[in-house]
């Protein structure tokens, strides 16, 4: 398998002076994932979790709805300059009766690992219908697990603590438990590979449980929680606009800037248990610079 950190010689220039040091990155390296031997997508990403990776990415765009419906997954024969496996093509066999992608899922071959929507065929592939709507999920949870979720999930950041130049995901339980977390160059990888651990596990859709990306929350990464199922999605720094828009639509509670024993509730507050209970100074307006 691919590395997930890389070593390169540095000079670093502070106020004492210049030294040199050799410092840890975090390791990008593309993934072509082909479904029926047809080439769909290529991402930049963190090597690791490649299988979680391409079936949350297949479940988000809504190829698939369920584990059953991918037949097999296999890395294909790529080689490096020096003849070794690079792991970096992953062939995804759907199983028998599950139609193929449309061709607006398609995103020319290639997408940023810093925006998963840039470069798709059509904006309208991204408004998906989803078969696991979160709409009428009863769960409810206190502000205080809220809250809490990413000091949690900032532990949980091996490689981070390494690097630094990397987002995380985790699905966590109401009662604050984490029951997987993932990192990855790109946050919309993050958040697929933890989905696709949901999708393996038999936990889509993910009714109860709580979604926590490390970054802000975008209009994909809310069609991703809501594509899975997903009742509560809670962002470290700030929402978008159609993000937002979106979670309303769709019956997701969206939070956001969740740090620092605060948090903002955007949509669906009603999953949120009694706020006056909440013993902080801070009111909901509180606006903080963007992670």
């Amino acid at each position: 398998m691919g590395r997930l950190i890389a070593r390169r010689p540095v000079l670093r220039i502070g106020s004492g002076g210049a030294s040199r040091r050799v410092d840890a990155l975090a390791v990008e390296e593309p993934l072509e994932l082909r479904v029926d031997g047809r080439a769909l997508a290529v991402t930049m990403r963190t090597p690791g979790h490649d299988v979680e990776l391409a079936h949350g990415f297949l479940l988000t765009e809504g190829v698939i709805g369920s584990g059953a419906d991918v037949r097999d997954a296999r890395y294909c024969d790529s080689r490096d300059a020096a003849g070794r496996n690079t792991y970096n093509v992953l062939a995804v066999g759907l199983a028998a009766g599950v139609p193929a992608p449309d061709a607006g899922v398609e995103r020319n071959f290639y997408t940023t690992s810093s925006c998963g929507v840039c470069g798709k065929a059509s904006l309208d592939a991204v408004r998906l219908r989803s078969r696991h709507s979160p709409a009428d999920d009863p769960v409810r949870v206190a502000p205080e697990v809220l809250a809490a979720l990413p000091d949690v999930l900032r532990d949980q950041q091996r490689v981070f603590d390494r690097t630094g130049g990397l987002h995380a995901a985790g699905l966590f339980t109401a009662e604050g438990a984490p029951l997987v977390v993932r990192e990855d160059v790109g946050r919309h990888n993050a958040v697929d590979k933890v989905l696709g651990w949901a999708l393996l596990q038999g936990r889509v859709p993910a009714r109860g449980n709580v979604l926590v990306v490390s970054g802000r929350a975008s209009f994909e990464l809310a069609q991703k929680a809501v594509m899975a199922g997903v009742p509560v999605l809670a962002a470290v720094s700030a929402p978008s606009s159609l993000a937002a828009d979106l979670a309303e639509e769709c019956g997701l509670t969206l939070a956001g800037f969740v740090r620092e024993g605060r948090l903002n509730v955007y949509t669906h507050g009603a999953r949120i248990t009694d706020p006056r209970h909440f013993a902080h100074p801070a009111s909901t307006s509180h606006k903080a610079g963007a992670v």
